[in-house]
């Protein structure tokens, strides 16, 4: 089983203990975390809605992102994904929810922002932790990585044992 299959079968054995479930909103990784976690049989038992907000436009329409946040402080941003989080909570009335922005390449990265830039958000009802994670490889490794990343800091909040990493 490789990894990213792994993580997904250990987060549903998590959500599973607390009777939970989990909503993903997604950008760079165009869907890839929902992917990842769906390919586990038995996974509608706490898999309840993915986003897949690629533009910013949708972040604002499906999950009520603020439209001038994206000229204040951009899409790729702890603000955007903490936001992200909390329209995924609501509107899928899951326990638990990561979101993920960031630039996977080979464009689009700046000096503030370079590419393998990804902010990562996941939260409960109680809690939203942060993480600004800089990935390093081409497109695909860099969105491999953040699911790699949303997966496992999933399974900690799941299990009680998030900490703030921003």
């Amino acid at each position: 089983m490789d990894e990213i299959t792994q993580l997904a079968t250990d987060l549903g054995r998590a959500l599973q203990r607390s009777d939970a479930q989990v909503a993903t909103a997604e950008s760079c990784t165009g869907g890839g975390i929902a992917e990842a976690i769906t390919r586990i049989a038995g996974s509608s038992a706490w898999f309840e809605a993915g986003y897949v907000t690629y533009s910013n436009a949708q972040k604002t329409r499906q999950l009520n992102v603020p439209s001038d946040l994206f000229q204040s402080v951009g899409a790729v941003s702890r603000e955007v994904v903490e936001t992200m989080v909390l329209g995924a909570l609501e509107k899928s009335g899951a326990r638990f929810a990561v979101a993920v922005s960031g630039i996977a390449g080979p464009g689009g990265g700046s000096q503030d922002k370079p590419v393998g830039t990804v902010w990562i958000c996941w939260g409960s009802g109680e809690q939203r932790v942060s993480s600004r994670c800089q990935f390093d490889g081409n497109r695909d490794a860099v969105r491999h990585q953040t699911v790699k990343a949303a997966l496992e800091g999933l399974i900690k909040l799941a299990s009680g044992k998030i900490a703030d990493r921003g």
